[in-house]
């Protein structure tokens, strides 16, 4: 009898142990803002692995380009346990209810890429400005003089701002002397590459096809910006900026349509977050964190507990740097592009 009742209780201590380690392990709940863009699924790959390694779950959602949607999204993730919060917003104001319900519920909340600007939440992207500066300076190289456009990403997404503060920084100079002025400059909302397109089309219109150079602010907009030049006759000698290294924009930017993507390792920036909401969500201090600066750039200047990676320019010249380090393969690159034109392609 004796023997019986501590089998039970031995199977029974087993059974809560697994029990409270189950209820213990640590949920993940991922907010995307859409997932149209080609690279939102390559941060998804490097955030499951990095929980996975950590023994974390992953659970998300998409709001599919909607703000509203994204409210109810995140609402969802944390009935469903989430014990931290990645959110890649869709707009940056609109997200505060969830932030404020996040809080009361004591769940940290990780702003992807995108500033979410309460100081409630983690910041993490690339150093945005800087990517800016580069995308204008790469454009500048091909035309240090002429009209220039500037096909800005979505007005309700701050990235949009500090990607055009940079821009202008690094154009300043010549635009000063009048080397380069500003024909046209627009928002594309939810960075849709029609929208990017429509806005190229009537830039070109109301110049008469005299505009000498583009920048774009990410690779779908480039995209956009490029299909209106080719509608003119004007792909490939009009450079043109992007960011994000899609995969066609790469192949772009071998075929000579696209001057400039900006690579932001987003398999590092995915690695880093999951890091950084697990930290979170042990009670980690955010200014103990590794790596944590203050940034207080943002358009209300609340000081922001924040992770910044260094973004990289690939072009025409530097295109084996990103085939050799396995983020696109050499045939995706290359295709199409004509021998001995691309040393990256030989």
């Amino acid at each position: 009898m004796n023997l019986k009742l501590t089998i039970s209780a031995v199977a029974l201590t087993t059974v809560m142990a697994m029990g409270a380690a189950h209820a213990q392990q640590p949920v993940v709940g991922v907010s995307w803002s859409n997932f149209q863009e080609e690279r939102w699924k390559t941060d998804e790959a490097a955030i499951k692995k990095a929980l996975e390694a950590a023994g974390a779950k992953y659970i998300s959602a998409d709001a599919q380009s909607s703000a509203s949607k994204q409210l109810s999204d995140v609402e969802a993730l944390i009935a469903q346990g989430a014990t931290s919060l990645i959110i890649l917003a869709q707009d940056s104001d609109a997200i505060a209810p969830a932030i404020a319900k996040a809080q009361n519920e004591g769940i940290p909340v990780v702003g992807y890429d995108r500033l979410i600007e309460n100081p409630y939440a983690y910041y993490i992207t690339f150093d945005n400005k800087e990517v800016g500066r580069i995308q204008a300076t790469e454009v500048m190289k091909i035309k240090p003089k002429g009209n220039y456009i500037f096909i800005k990403g979505s007005a309700a997404d701050p990235n949009a701002d500090f990607l055009f503060s940079g821009q202008m920084e690094a154009l300043k100079a010549a635009m000063d002397k009048g080397d380069i002025k500003n024909v046209g400059e627009a928002y594309s909302d939810s960075w849709l590459p029609a929208n990017a397109q429509r806005n190229a089309e009537q830039f070109l219109t109301a110049n008469n096809n005299k505009v000498d150079a583009v920048v774009a602010s990410n690779d779908g907009t480039a995209g956009g910006a490029i299909a209106a030049l080719s509608a003119q006759g004007l792909a490939g000698s009009v450079p043109v900026s992007g960011q994000d290294a899609d995969f066609a924009a790469l192949n772009r930017i071998a075929l000579g349509t696209q001057t400039v993507s900006v690579w932001k390792d987003s398999r590092e920036l995915g690695k880093r977050a999951a890091e950084i909401a697990l930290d979170l969500a042990k009670g980690t201090d955010p200014k103990a964190v590794t790596g944590t600066t203050t940034f207080t750039d943002g358009p209300k200047k609340v000081p922001m507990n924040s992770t910044f990676l260094t973004p990289v320019p690939i072009t025409k010249d530097n295109l084996d740097v990103i085939i050799e380090a396995g983020w696109v393969p050499k045939a995706t690159v290359c295709q199409g592009v004509k021998p001995g034109t691309v040393k990256a392609c030989d």
